[in-house]
């Protein structure tokens, strides 16, 4: 599985093209409509994620209630 990192890209907007820069070194650039298709995507999949944390979490604290 790929490292996780927990502090965000940098982005900026040059030329009429998005450039990211994230951890690790990378670096990316993208249309205007790639990179608007790429946030869409990310915002969608982030909440997915954290609802499946939150779901995680509930469970652990059930099972825990049920050792008690």
């Amino acid at each position: 599985m790929a490292k996780v990192h927990d502090t965000p890209s940098d982005v900026s907007a040059e030329e009429g093209h998005v450039h990211i820069d994230g951890p690790d070194g990378v670096v990316v650039s993208l249309t205007p409509d790639a990179a608007a298709e790429t946030s869409d995507r990310l915002l969608h999949e982030a909440g997915h994620a954290q609802g499946q944390q939150i779901a995680s979490q509930r469970d652990e604290e059930e099972r825990a209630a049920r050792r008690r």
